[in-house]
């Protein structure tokens, strides 16, 4: 018999950039949006793609500019993907393809230099990992990736995000590159981040909530919204940062609630109505 359900049971989980912040700067009214939630009991969890910054260094950044925050609430593409390779290719070496540093979150894997055998490199890597995009993905770099997924590497994949939004305005991400080395290499990546299910099975276990239960906030309609609806997970699609109306017209599939921007979301029908009144 399904359990009874009451409002104060649910959970919501979270994208950052482009839903709380811009370029780490936090957008009108999330602060304010974030603090009535807490105060009002609900089970948070961030959930992000983002892997320039470790979980320690995006939770002190937040809470930096008002978010009640810390590392614990925070679950990362490269936590998951150092989880990931740990299960299925223990002991992988493991050639890293990112820009920024998240050495802490993926503590565990064994990671190989850059560059062709004999030069440097002592070894041929297992797994070939893409992170984010950025100066690190230059020609030289993913070419010698493609040439080790050809000779038999493993391709696993943080996101496939194609684009983000940074202050300056939209700027290519992993999936620009990783949908022309897939093809190159006639393999597909392993994804681990959104939209990957087990990640968000995983941000269940980390609340202890049911997927009936949680509603997922996000900016992008496929990767974040959708994804999470299929896992049976109320989508949330906010209409900031990489939010672009032709990419909601031709999405897979509708969200569950589209609002304009985070600050919206305590006042979503299926969170208690005491966030609303502000009665205790």
């Amino acid at each position: 018999m399904p359990r009874d359900r009451t409002p104060r049971d649910r959970a919501v989980l979270i994208d950052i950039d482009g839903v709380l912040t811009v370029s780490w700067k936090p957008l009108p009214g999330a602060v304010a949006a974030m603090e009535r939630l807490r105060a009002a009991g609900i089970p948070l969890a961030l959930v992000t793609n983002t892997t320039s910054r470790t979980r320690a260094s995006i939770a002190a950044t937040l809470a930096a500019e008002g978010f009640p925050v810390t590392a614990d609430d925070i679950l990362t593409a490269p936590a998951a993907t150092a989880a990931h390779v740990r299960e299925h290719y223990p002991g992988a070496r493991c050639l890293l393809l990112n820009t920024g540093d998240v050495g802490d979150d993926l503590a565990g894997l064994t990671l190989v230099g850059e560059g062709p055998v004999g030069e440097g490199v002592d070894v041929r890597p297992d797994v070939v990992v893409l992170g984010g995009a950025g100066d690190a993905f230059g020609y030289a770099a993913l070419n010698q990736a493609f040439r080790h997924v050809r000779d038999g590497a493993k391709l696993v994949a943080m996101h496939r995000n194609l684009y983000w939004r940074t202050a300056d305005g939209l700027d290519l991400d992993t999936g620009a590159f990783l949908i022309g080395l897939e093809r190159a290499a006639g393999v597909e990546a392993e994804i681990t981040g959104k939209p990957s299910p087990a990640f968000f099975e995983a941000a269940l276990a980390h609340l202890g909530a049911d997927a009936a239960d949680t509603l997922m906030v996000g900016d992008d309609i496929e990767s974040d919204v959708l994804a999470a609806q299929r896992c049976g997970i109320t989508g949330v699609l906010v209409k900031t940062g990489k939010y672009l109306p032709e990419t909601h017209r031709s999405a897979s599939g509708a969200p569950d609630h589209v609002v304009d921007s985070f600050a919206d979301v305590p006042d979503l029908p299926e969170l208690p109505e005491v966030i609303r009144t502000g009665d205790e």
